[in-house]
């Protein structure tokens, strides 16, 4: 049987919440390519549905908590990672955050105090595990951020999530130019919605996936192996030149404009 396009590399996820996570798609694609993984996991509760995923489909790999608002528990976990493997070879950083009624209503209405939150955890996240990150990469290595297309275009009640989604692509090429030097490739993908335990607080995500469907080129929603598969690619030798970037897998559907117009 042939290695996989990740053999031999080792990498952490952060994000996982359930079954049914982008996060966990990306890690199952890793791990049939022969990627060895650690996860974090944030709270009792998470703990709990984390390492049983972990223990029923990937034996063995590192659980450990880390909560990214803390830059003492990122630091605490990369020297974990340390002791464990020395180095490693990738992240992904599927991690974001905004409070639920600000998925509701208007974006001007976003208090002050929600607004530094969602900014914090889904976009300066990747900032500071990055830079614990890359320490742990002498040979280089590779860092895919998970974004959505409402940080390019307005999506409706989307709101300071789609700010904070732009945030994270900056910071993903202001990553790759400091990180470039040292061989680190930072990159995002910009995932079609998928039915995830974080998605279900945006309201009409329902509507989100129909329309999604019916006006991408491929008249079909993305799945979490269709992101996962990606996300493999990008970790891989194969993207060795590609960083900086926004890859989008939506089935196109960020191609389209004037939707509902039919020319004659």
């Amino acid at each position: 049987m042939p290695e996989g396009l990740l053999a031999g590399k080792r990498g952490v996820v952060f994000g996982v919440a359930n079954e049914k996570s982008i996060a966990w798609g990306c890690a199952q694609e890793c791990a049939a390519q022969g990627a060895q993984l650690a996860f974090n996991y944030l709270g009792e509760s998470l703990e709990k549905r984390v390492r049983k995923l972990v223990d029923e489909f990937l034996p063995g790999s590192p659980v450990l908590n880390c909560n990214v608002q803390s830059d003492e528990e990122i630091a605490s976990f990369f020297e974990a990672i340390k002791k464990e493997w020395g180095t490693i070879d990738f992240v992904i950083h599927s991690v974001a955050f905004a409070d639920r009624e600000d998925l509701k209503d208007q974006y001007i209405t976003t208090p002050r105090a929600n607004f530094t939150l969602a900014l914090d955890i889904s976009a300066y996240s990747l900032v500071a595990l990055a830079r614990e990150a890359a320490p742990l990469m002498p040979n280089g290595g590779s860092v895919v951020a998970m974004t959505y297309y409402g940080a390019e275009k307005v999506v409706p009640r989307y709101n300071v999530m789609g700010v904070a989604k732009a945030a994270l692509e900056a910071s993903a090429r202001y990553l790759a130019n400091d990180l470039g030097p040292k061989g680190i490739r930072v990159n995002c993908i910009s995932a079609g919605p998928i039915r995830t335990l974080s998605a279900s607080a945006i309201a009409g995500m329902r509507g989100m996936l129909t329309a999604a469907e019916k006006v991408a080129p491929m008249r079909r929603n993305v799945t979490q192996t269709d992101v996962g598969q990606t996300t493999v690619f990008l970790l891989s030798d194969y993207s060795s030149a590609i960083t900086g970037e926004v890859v989008h897998v939506d089935s196109g559907y960020h191609v389209m404009g004037l939707f509902g117009f039919e020319a004659e």
